[in-house]
């Protein structure tokens, strides 16, 4: 049976900047060993197929862009910097490569456990970056592929929160120096202005 907070399939199979936009507020749940783990997404970015130049499938079908020409609602997981793994939605339709990266969580659930994996950081910078919350939160490459559209899965999302259009910024999207115009500045980077009426 699924759960009436899930996000389903249909949700990611659309626009992938509707998502980005959409998808903040949503919460991000994570199970390791048991234990679940949750933080409310504030951050996004959205890469737009082939003719994003910002995007990976700017290159093609590759080993690595493979999932993201699968169908939408899995997880696109990779490795970045020779150090840091990165979370990723796919969107849109198969053979459509597009893909919105997480890019900022508040965390709710698990703290404990967050802490642990963040050992000497203060909690304002437990899940303030890509990688960060993927360290957070265990995400590594074991979970690139993973079905996020099923519960009892090790990662999926759920409604919660609604964002008004007045607390969400855009912007450029973040580290793509090298990337021409107009796909360096194009403001595909959406966030919650105040994260802290989500308290």
């Amino acid at each position: 049976m699924m759960s009436k907070c899930l996000l389903e399939r249909e949700f990611f199979t659309r626009n992938t900047l509707q998502v980005a936009r959409e998808i903040l507020g949503a919460q991000l749940v994570r199970v390791v060993d048991g234990e679940r783990l949750s933080g409310i997404i504030i951050e996004v970015e959205a890469y737009q197929g082939e003719q994003d130049l910002g995007c990976h499938a700017s290159a093609g079908l590759t080993p690595r862009t493979q999932v993201m020409y699968g169908p939408s609602g899995y997880a696109y997981v990779y490795f970045t910097y020779g150090m840091h793994w990165m979370l990723n939605f796919v969107t849109e339709g198969e053979g459509v490569p597009a893909a919105i990266l997480i890019r900022s969580l508040v965390p709710v659930e698990g703290l404990g456990y967050i802490a642990m994996q963040r050992v000497g950081r203060p909690r304002a910078e437990w899940t303030n970056g890509p990688a960060k919350l993927c360290k957070a939160f265990n995400i590594t490459g074991a979970e690139n592929g993973m079905d996020i559209c099923r519960l009892g899965g090790p990662i999926w999302v759920e409604r919660n929160h609604t964002i008004p259009d007045s607390s969400v910024t855009n912007s450029p999207r973040v580290g793509l120096n090298k990337v021409p115009e107009p796909w360096k500045s194009i403001p595909w980077r959406f966030r919650v202005s105040n994260e802290f009426f989500l308290d």
